[in-house]
């Protein structure tokens, strides 16, 4: 008898997966539940489309409904909302949220393997007025079109509420309103580049006291400096309470002080989807998120998670970490596939390597920069930031990249990276050796070392990972 294979959620780790089980093995029957409309998709590209760079939807679509159906032969029924899992019974229930699709009403599915990849959820924090008009998150398909709608809207004068031209109407021959991001982490960022491109005089409220919390003190600061080079106001430090107005948002309200604006997106990260899984008895980590093996499977038998609603294994503190990223997603969910069509295979650890692009610059971070999670993870860090030259001081163009680098004082191996350049220069390329380091447990003195590729056109003799490691070295010796 044909096992079959149901996969809740269709976004990265869910269509990966399907799309591998079918592909290894034919014979198997691949059903996939997904409750939006949109499967396959590209999130990270949200902020692009509403800037304007891309301009169709449908772009950031990777394989259609179609394609999934007809070429791969996989059952997919999208509009249908898995609500509850049967462990014992190995069934699942969804409820379908079409009145017209001839599968409308409450659908029972059995399965013989199970994947939950429901992925995360934007996070509203616990500020008055979050439910007001204008107040935006950043975490689907759907929320990237309202955005969309909303800057093409103002842009026409259709919302405009603040006639004074301010810096940013340098962008545009018309100025839109002024507008507020909450939380200066790569969404913030982002759409901070997104909406000043547009014309809006951006306000970046940020409740510490760096962006970029998660890469070291050098970078944020070179990112803080640029946003305002941008005519980016940043307000570090500022704790928002209230996101006042009548129906819609006019002004946030911080710890001392009132700022007048027509839209907030609140930026302030994403949490796992689990209520799912802890409905079905399904454990959760220490990070929140559910709770896997090396193969992505959970504590029921042949029920696996992969994803942004799961955890995984750091590669340098080898402890469980949640860092909802693209690749792990699709990576992730390419294993359980192989798994399910009858070839075990392991999910593989994580370095919580990451990029962002603000404005003209590039940033990339990998590993554990932070000196108290590192001491946490029974390491003694040790760290040293240096410029160096992206390309051959005679060669023209180029510019500075900046990197931080981090290692362990008693065995010297690398923790970890934070590395900032002027955008095209290569800071985010270059974090690629020192992902490379992290997962074969290099030292520092070892990294010196590597062979890593020169010409003028694309670097100097010596890298800049190669200075600092150098210098870092130094330091340790």
């Amino acid at each position: 008898m044909t096992d079959t294979f149901v996969v809740v959620g269709g976004d990265a780790a869910g269509m990966s997966a399907a799309s591998k089980a079918k592909r290894d093995d034919p014979d198997l029957e691949v059903v996939v539940f997904e409750k939006g409309e949109w499967v396959s998709y590209g999130a990270c590209g949200l902020p692009y489309y509403v800037k304007g760079e891309i301009q169709s939807l449908e772009t950031l679509v990777s394989v259609t409904p179609e394609e999934f159906r007809d070429e791969r032969d996989i059952d997919l029924r999208t509009g249908h909302d898995v609500v509850a899992i049967d462990p014992d019974e190995q069934t699942v229930t969804a409820e379908s949220k079409s009145e017209s699709d001839s599968d409308s009403g409450t659908v029972v599915q059995p399965y013989d393997h199970l994947l939950l990849a429901v992925g995360a959820e934007a996070v509203v924090p616990p500020i008055d007025g979050t439910d007001r008009e204008g107040v935006y998150t950043l975490g689907s398909m759907s929320d990237g079109k309202e955005l969309r709608e909303y800057v093409a809207r103002t842009r026409s004068g259709e919302s405009l509420q603040q006639p004074d031209r301010g810096p940013a109407c340098r962008y545009l021959e018309d100025c839109t309103g002024p507008v507020g991001i909450v939380g200066g982490g790569y969404i913030g960022i982002e759409m901070a580049e997104a909406l000043a491109a547009n014309g809006f005089e951006v306000t970046l409220f940020q409740r510490g006291d760096r962006v970029l919390k998660g890469f070291s003190e050098a970078t944020s600061e070179a990112v803080a400096d640029h946003l305002r080079e941008e005519d980016v106001t940043l307000r570090l430090g500022a704790e928002v309470w209230e996101l006042t107005g009548e129906e819609s948002v006019e002004a946030v309200v911080t710890d001392d002080d009132r700022i007048t604006v027509e839209m907030v997106l609140l930026g302030t990260g994403v949490r796992p989807r689990t209520g799912l899984a802890e409905d079905a008895g399904i454990e959760l980590g220490p990070t929140g998120a559910v709770a896997t093996d090396a193969y992505r499977e959970t504590n029921l038998p042949d029920v696996y998670a992969a994803g942004d609603c799961a955890e995984a294994v750091h590669t340098v503190t080898g402890e469980p970490a949640y860092v909802p990223l693209a690749l792990t997603a699709n990576r992730h969910g390419r294993a359980v596939g192989q798994t399910v069509a009858g070839t075990p295979t392991e999910g593989g650890d994580i370095a919580g390597t990451a990029a962002v692009k603000a404005f003209d610059l590039e940033a990339a971070r990998t590993g554990i920069i932070d000196h108290e999670e590192a001491r946490a993870a029974g390491y003694e860090p040790v760290s040293e930031t240096i410029d160096a030259n992206s390309r051959a001081g005679y060669y023209p163009g180029g510019g500075t990249v900046t990197v931080t680098l981090t290692a362990d004082r008693d065995s010297g191996r690398v923790l970890g990276a934070s590395l900032v350049s002027e955008y095209g220069e290569g800071a985010v390329h270059r974090s690629h050796a020192i992902v490379g380091a992290l997962e074969e447990e290099t030292t520092v003195f070892e990294l010196e070392n590597y062979d890593l590729a020169y010409a003028p056109p694309f670097n100097t003799t010596w890298d800049p990972v190669l200075v600092a490691a150098k210098v870092l070295g130094g330091t340790l010796r």
